[in-house]
């Protein structure tokens, strides 16, 4: 275990334990550094980057301290700092505590890369592992858990990444002097984007399958998958596949870099019927490329002694054996061949801070972490600045191909045919063992007799992130359910942006309330607006809404449902105003939306619509036809929670439906106030 796995499991722990802290980071850097999109785009930005770039100092204070020092050392308070952010009040304290812990885990990763020429083995299987854990919990973490399950969890992880980084020997074996592994290390920034972004992202898996099982009537809509989807088993099982299972060279350097590029591609295009796709696709091709850059030694690297640094073989006797794979030369002298040796990692250069190829290694992984948080910040800013941001996954697939494309033969070690067999064949159960733990509602049937009122609640939840910038599904669940909602209108929902942590807070919201939702794709195929209901869905649609100069994509959403022999339109939207103006063209497109799409059924529409009862927005809504179903209780101020000051989530209804019963319950648990009203049928 010392000499051959431990470096894997050492990695692959740390990466498990850096995606938690990174879960937290990205949307505290939102939701508490940006102050709900009060902070400039470009503070915010600034602000992100500014850590990774600081990172770039790691490898020199590696090298001064020495490689085992400064790792132990990191992962000590990369450690500390995840088991703190599940104790965090969240606020100011939540932000600092996680920009330290992401601090912690850049210097760990440039200390480790001192040590670990190969690293492929180490990040693949954290990077599986991770996605298996978070389907297991339903795509949500452990930190924001707490409670017996989460802090018992969380201590047996942190634990058990310490004894590993302890107990792994960097002097192990032999050391790959020169530029081994350095491809691979520069290539963890870009493969960590991909991963969390689409390829190995559990809550877009889940967003994935519910477009695989909408419908004729309810086109380009996401719905609760009737049984155990296929998309997250089959997403895990290709990534393994790829990645163990390795067909001739020639093929594979055409068929994973084509994959991987093509998944990208489609993800890039924006069609949410083309997400499954695109998952599934950039899953096999990552697994696939990361096996091609899977070396030992570059060609041409002397192996060297890992105590007196003089070669042990020539470079171009190691070279050719890291062609061809064979171990007969080193073995024969009584060397470890490479890949034989230390498994995961074969050890850098000789010197405690690991030496000018170990040195090269950190700066190489320092600036693969810069290109993910350029490319983080590049393809989630374009909401707020207004920018074509497809090209980002796109980018990250390209880098990750040419580098697979151009790789040379590696000396890798191949596992034995039944790892990759009964590796797979775990991951892909457990995956499908958490799809059936976190089962959607079943739909519901029509009630027998209609009825004669129905209950109605609009909310913009902010992803589920409450004021405090800490994810708390339960506090969104409390506001929505204390009003005892037949229908809820749901903002701002987010079903895998690993900007907000890669959660699936549509269907983690749905299971709690036990309500079957349909989903409308707005910014991209995981962010949009919702409906939630107790009656069933019988047809929808969603009609993309011209930007009008707002960067940020919106729809609207109309469903009917069957009230039991009468049917009820529901139309659900969020308007995204251009800068420094209101949102009348979009207002206009709405109600001419709802009212054709009612059809002279009745017709509640509501949400977020960034507009006061006075504003110009507002009239065309009520020049359409349209009544006010909050007149009674006005002024009822919905913006921001703590404070409200702003009426701008609505609820309008036809002539015919009568409001009583209006509140705004008050909450935390959003920016946003939610806003209920009881509406009498005709």
């Amino acid at each position: 275990m010392r000499h051959r796995h431990l470096p894997t499991v050492a990695l692959a722990l740390g990466v498990a334990v850096l995606l938690d802290v990174l879960r937290v980071w990205l949307p505290s850097i939102i939701t508490i550094f940006g102050q709900a999109a009060e902070t400039p785009a470009e503070l915010l930005g600034a602000f992100a980057l500014g850590w990774f770039v600081l990172a770039l100092a790691a490898p020199v204070l590696v090298r001064r301290l020495g490689a085992r020092p400064a790792r132990l050392a990191a992962a000590g308070l990369l450690a500390a700092t995840r088991l703190a952010l599940t104790a965090a009040p969240g606020g100011r304290v939540q932000l600092w505590l996680a920009c330290a812990g992401l601090l912690a885990g850049l210097v760990w990763l440039a200390a480790t890369a001192a040590t670990v020429a190969r690293p492929v083995p180490g990040l693949a299987f954290g990077l599986a592992g991770a996605a298996v854990g978070h389907a297991l919990l339903g795509t949500e973490d452990l930190v924001w858990r707490g409670a017996a399950l989460g802090w018992t969890v969380s201590v047996l992880l942190v634990g058990a990444f310490l004894a590993a980084q302890s107990a792994a020997d960097p002097d192990a074996g032999l050391r790959a002097s020169g530029a081994a592994g350095r491809v691979a290390w520069v290539l963890v920034g870009p493969v960590l984007l991909l991963a969390g972004q689409l390829a190995l992202a559990p809550a877009v898996w889940d967003a994935a399958a519910s477009y695989w099982h909408g419908s004729a009537d309810l086109p380009g809509l996401g719905l609760p998958p009737a049984h155990l989807a296929a998309v997250p088993e089959l997403a895990i099982g290709l990534f393994l596949v790829a990645l163990l299972v390795r067909p001739p060279r020639p093929v594979a350097r055409l068929l994973w870099p084509v994959a991987l590029v093509a998944g990208a591609g489609l993800f890039a295009a924006d069609r949410a019927g083309w997400l499954a796709a695109a998952a599934l696709l950039a899953a096999a091709g990552l697994g696939g490329c990361l096996a091609l850059v899977d070396t030992v030694a570059d060609r041409g690297n002397a192996l060297v002694h890992r105590r007196s640094g003089r070669p042990l073989v020539p470079a171009t006797v190691a070279g050719s054996a890291a062609d061809s794979g064979s171990v007969a030369g080193a073995g024969a002298a009584g060397v470890t061949a490479p890949g034989e040796g230390a498994g995961s990692g074969e050890p850098a250069a000789p010197d405690p801070g690991g030496g000018d190829g170990g040195g090269r290694r950190g700066f190489a992984v320092a600036g693969g972490m810069l290109g993910f948080a350029v490319g983080a910040v590049a393809y989630y800013a374009a909401y707020d600045l207004g920018y074509p941001n497809g090209w980002v996954p796109v980018l990250a697939a390209l880098a990750v191909a040419a580098a697979a494309v151009a790789a040379p033969p590696g000396a890798a070690r191949r596992f034995r045919t039944p790892v990759p067999a009964w590796t797979v064949l775990g991951a892909m159960l457990l995956t499908a063992v958490g799809g059936g733990i976190h089962r959607p509602a079943p739909a519901p049937h029509p009630p027998a007799t209609p009825p004669t009122a129905v209950r109605v609640v609009a909310y913009n939840i902010r992803m589920g992130f409450g004021l405090d910038g800490r994810l708390d599904l339960d506090a969104v669940a409390r506001a929505v359910d204390g009003s005892r909602p037949d229908v809820v209108l749901l903002s701002e929902v987010d079903r895998g942006w690993l900007l907000n942590g890669g959660h699936d807070t549509l269907a983690l919201l749905a299971g709690r309330l036990r309500m079957p939702y349909v989903f409308a794709p707005a910014a991209d195929p995981v962010w949009g607006d919702a409906v939630l209901s107790r009656f069933p869905v019988r047809a929808g649609e969603t009609r993309p809404l011209a930007a009008h100069g707002a960067p940020t994509g919106a729809q609207a959403l109309g469903v009917t449902l069957d009230l039991g022999g009468r049917d009820l339109a529901v139309v659900a939207t969020h308007l995204q105003p251009p800068p420094g103006q209101g949102p009348v063209a979009q207002a206009r497109e709405v109600a001419a939306f709802a009212t054709r799409y009612a059809a002279g059924r009745p017709l509640v529409l509501g949400g977020d619509l960034n507009t006061e009862p006075a504003d110009p927005a507002f009239a065309e809504f009520t020049q359409a036809g349209l009544v006010d179903a909050l007149a009674a209780a006005r002024p009822l101020r919905t913006s921001p929670a703590d404070d409200p000051r702003t009426e701008i989530d609505h609820v309008l209804v036809s002539p015919g439906l009568t409001a009583s019963g209006v509140t705004a319950p008050r909450t935390t648990a959003s920016d946003h106030l939610p806003v209920a009203v009881t509406l009498a049928l005709p």
